[in-house]
């Protein structure tokens, strides 16, 4: 989503950080340049003038400009003043669900995604807190809306409210209320009818509700493509009812990234959670800083952490450690990594969350690599019998042919999966050779699953302008990361796409 904005702030940066020496004039041309990039990502307009502003006022001193990287140093000021525009007091994601049962109204415009928010918000809190959920629909005006909450609550295994026709949003609520106290749950989440802000009824029925629930939260949940507008969603259904926090759906589009940008700014409420994608796991916090990092291509290494945290098997991480130690490292084990690659999103996916790879991959796919290459080289390994797996020195000319044609490729492509692997191999045997196997033990303990150490500690131990500057020695070419997710310096074994 914020794509677009992305690559024009990269753009802008990248000049500047090329100069030695910078005038006042140079920074307020950039500046020019960002608030256009900002505007045509749909950021309100006094919100762009105001973080101009903020950031001309701290990049136009002496300090910035006297100093020996003045274009870091204006990239720093725009990163900082980006995490004052997104973040909110408290936490992000926190929510105040204290002395049970707790209520939490969730009240937003029709079509915005509030059903599906609600039982993805309940399985967080039921899966990731421990918390007991009871969900209850109070949308009397949709057709099978009830139903539509009680099926989810069934795939995620979270009770709902039994469906009684004919009651009035008010008496479900006070029904809910009861329900939740005497069955000892934690929290109960009211799903309210879809309205319009202009619908008098509907907002009088919604503030009805809110006076006997009494809500700890009442979350308004937003579409995000639908840019300024839901800013104004935000700033009536605040004026009516008081929300508390606000959680963007579908920041998986395409569309400009501008209403998260301007949401806190504008409505002084915080964005708790958005919304990626329509599988019930697909709700993330909003991380301020994490967001500001990601737009500005800085990466967000706590994000590629914590994805392989919950795809590495923590017993398979362990095997491989003791082998990798030793300097082992066959064609099983590059299968393993090309499938953790692809469970972790995927070439693209990860080069978006290291910093200093936005840009790369951009490149990756202009030349035409995707996934499929990964795809390719796992029927590759599938194709080799077990002994020539444990040990590739095997493979000669017969072997490879009859490999090749079993995969349906060339020798060609498994020579460079050859030459792929002999690289991997060779870095392999250094880092286990590095302290004992110090380097290696390190990032793999990470990794290792759902006990292992905090991904924000995990990201803490690895240097982001260090990850950069290593990718920018290595003129744009993938360094290859232990622990998992290992890639050849150069991306050697990767051809083209048929």
């Amino acid at each position: 989503m914020f794509e677009n904005l992305s690559e024009r702030l990269s753009g802008v940066f990248d000049r500047l950080t090329k100069q030695g020496a910078l005038s006042e004039d140079d920074v307020k041309t950039a500046l020019r340049e960002v608030r256009v990039a900002l505007l045509e990502a749909d950021v309100s307009l006094p919100v762009a003038r105001d973080f101009v502003k903020a950031v001309q006022e701290q990049a136009t001193g002496q300090a910035v400009t006297k100093s020996i990287t003045p274009g870091q140093q204006v990239v720093k000021i725009v990163h900082d003043a980006l995490i004052d525009v997104l973040k909110g007091e408290g936490e992000p994601g926190s929510l105040k669900i204290d002395n049970p049962p707790a209520p939490l109204l969730m009240v937003g415009l029709q079509g915005g995604g509030k059903t599906t928010t609600t039982a993805k918000l309940a399985k967080r809190l039921t899966e990731k807190e421990g918390k007991r959920v009871l969900m209850a629909s109070l949308d009397v005006n949709r057709p099978a809306a009830m139903e539509q909450l009680a099926i989810l609550g069934m795939q995620i295994g979270v009770d709902t409210l039994p469906i009684v026709k004919g009651e009035d949003p008010v008496a479900i609520a006070k029904r809910a209320k009861t329900q939740a106290g005497l069955g000892g749950y934690d929290v109960y989440m009211l799903d309210t009818a879809g309205r319009l802000s202009i619908d008098e009824e509907l907002m009088a029925q919604v503030e009805a509700v809110r006076d006997v629930a009494n809500p700890r939260e009442t979350l308004l949940v937003v579409d995000g493509l639908t840019g300024q507008d839901a800013v104004h969603t935000a700033e009536n259904f605040d004026e009516r009812i008081g929300i508390t926090g606000v959680v963007l759906t579908r920041m998986d589009g395409d569309g400009r990234g501008g209403a998260a940008l301007s949401m806190r700014a504008v409505t002084g409420k915080p964005i708790k959670f958005v919304g990626l994608g329509e599988k019930m796991d697909a709700l993330e916090t909003f991380e301020p800083e994490r967001v500001a990092g990601r737009i500005l291509g800085m990466g967000d290494i706590v994000a590629l952490v914590e994805k392989a945290q919950e795809t590495i098997e923590a017993e398979q991480a362990e095997k491989m450690m003791k082998r990798m130690a030793k300097g082992h490292f066959n064609m099983n084990d590059l299968k393993m990594q090309l499938e953790q690659m692809i469970k972790m999103g995927g070439m693209q996916g990860m080069m978006g969350m290291m910093p200093g790879m936005g840009k790369m991959a951009k490149q990756v796919e202009d030349a035409g690599m995707d996934d499929k290459v990964l795809t390719r080289q796992i029927a590759l390994i599938q194709s080799m019998t077990k002994k020539e797996r444990a040990n590739p020195a095997l493979l000669q000319a017969s072997r490879k042919k009859r490999i090749a044609k079993g995969a349906g490729m060339e020798v060609s492509e498994l020579n460079k999966l050859m030459k792929m692997h002999r690289q991997m191999s060779d870095m392999m045997k250094k880092m286990g050779k590095m302290g004992k196997g110090g380097m290696l033990k390190q990032a793999m303990k990470g990794m290792m699953g759902k006990g292992g150490m905090d991904p924000a500690a995990m990201a803490q131990g690895m240097d982001p302008k260090a990850l950069e500057a290593a990718a920018r020695q290595m003129g744009g070419k993938m360094p290859g990361m232990g622990g998992g997710m290992g890639l050849p310096s150069g991306l050697s074994g990767f051809g083209k796409k048929k």
